[in-house]
């Protein structure tokens, strides 16, 4: 007997429900992040002894493995681990010695979580060392353009990459910030695509608090849509930073609330991570923040 197979047509709607019903994922190596539209948050783990805020507090491996599971309980859905502080006036270590800070905590965090692993570095050496280890996604504060290696690097592994703006030549700009910031991406982009890195697997971080003035970064922090025209997703780094210490006159410990503003116009704005130190604070703001948002339009 001749099998007859039918044929359903495909309708306009019916691609609208898939597509709804499948949301894009960011593929970070084996793992990968949901872009559905709510907020993701990112935590912090300082694997460091002078970090702004809480340097020192996590710079054995027993304890940022310990920070990083109890970030991940609260609600993380990714971890950003850094050996090296790159607060102003920072000390530059070496890259031997910061490997030896990151790579034994990756190497457990693997067993331990299924959440997608950042190494926060800008030496080409600690890159290769972290994602050897297992590390999912490269963030660089430089954006590939202080060494385009590392686009190199993360082209080969296959990983995601966070690219943030840094551009001296930026505070003392008389042009339109978001201007200014798309033009720095542009390069950062045509580097990364030059090295094979596909976009879709890229990230972008506006800098908040690097090579910027207080009204620069209380002007992105206002603007933040505006980069949406690259259509990449957003991650916004403003955790108890200084542009918030400025406003409220306040130091580090006591800037929680001010971070809690800054995540939810970041939400507001459609941010899709928010790389904080105190997750469950901003992941119950951003759940709010979302909540209002997706009711502010018919």
């Amino acid at each position: 007997m001749m099998n007859v197979v039918m044929s359903v047509p495909v309708t306009t709607d019916s691609l609208s429900v898939k597509a709804h019903a499948e949301p894009r994922r960011l593929v970070c190596r084996d793992r990968s992040l949901l872009l559905d539209g709510e907020p993701k948050m990112v935590g912090i783990v300082n694997i460091t002894d002078d970090s702004f805020f809480d340097g020192g507090r996590f710079a054995s491996t027993e304890a940022a493995v310990a920070q990083s599971l109890r970030l991940v309980a609260e609600g993380a859905a990714m971890l950003d681990l850094g050996g090296q502080s790159t607060r102003p006036g920072y000390a530059e270590i070496s890259a031997e010695e910061e490997i030896a800070r990151v790579v034994p905590v990756i190497s457990t965090l693997l067993e331990k979580t299924s959440v997608p692993l950042s190494i926060d570095t800008y030496k080409p050496a600690v890159a290769r060392a972290a994602l050897a280890a297992g590390a999912h996604v490269l963030n660089d504060i430089h954006g590939f353009l202080g060494d385009e290696t590392l686009a190199e690097i993360a082209a080969e592994a296959g990983c995601a990459v966070i690219l943030m703006h840094n551009d001296e030549a930026y505070k003392a700009a008389h042009l339109d910030p978001i201007a200014a910031m798309l033009a720095f991406f542009d390069r950062s982009l045509a580097v990364a695509a030059r090295a094979g890195v596909a976009r879709e697997k890229i990230m972008l971080d506006p800098g908040i608090g690097f090579a910027k003035t207080h009204e620069q970064n209380l002007a992105l922090l206002a603007r933040l849509d505006e980069l949406r025209v690259l259509g990449l997703p957003l991650l916004l780094g403003a955790s108890r930073k200084s542009v918030i210490g400025n406003v409220l006159s306040l130091p580090p410990e006591e800037r929680l609330e001010g971070t809690l503003a800054t995540t939810a116009l970041a939400v507001w704005q459609g941010v899709e991570f928010i790389r904080v130190h105190d997750v469950c604070a901003n992941a119950r703001a951003a759940k709010t923040a979302a909540a209002i948002r997706n009711h502010s339009k018919p």
